[in-house]
């Protein structure tokens, strides 16, 4: 198994209103990944995943396509925050 990697994901496009956070949630809980979801008021999507790190990359390459209704123009990746809470499972949090 590879070590565990956490990594933040801002999802730019058409990804509020059609569903993209319970679609994420599920994909990633599905995955077996830990992390949260929330919009934010730019009208982005914003993701923590943390798992091996060939879990998260497949995440990050299912939220570039995301539900039916959703278009993904583009996803910025980096670091998550130092000592950033992560709960074991995967949550929706609500908007900042």
């Amino acid at each position: 198994m590879s070590e565990a990697t956490q990594v933040r994901a801002i999802i730019h496009g058409r990804v509020q209103g059609v569903g993209f956070r319970a679609w994420t949630a599920s994909t990633a809980r599905e995955a077996g990944l830990d992390g949260w979801v929330r919009n934010r008021r730019d009208g982005t999507v914003e993701a923590v995943f943390r798992g091996p790190e060939e879990r998260v990359r497949a995440m990050l390459d299912l939220c570039r396509e995301g539900p039916p209704a959703a278009r993904v123009d583009r996803i910025e990746t980096g670091p998550a925050e130092p000592g950033e809470a992560v709960t074991t499972g995967f949550e929706q949090r609500p908007t900042v």
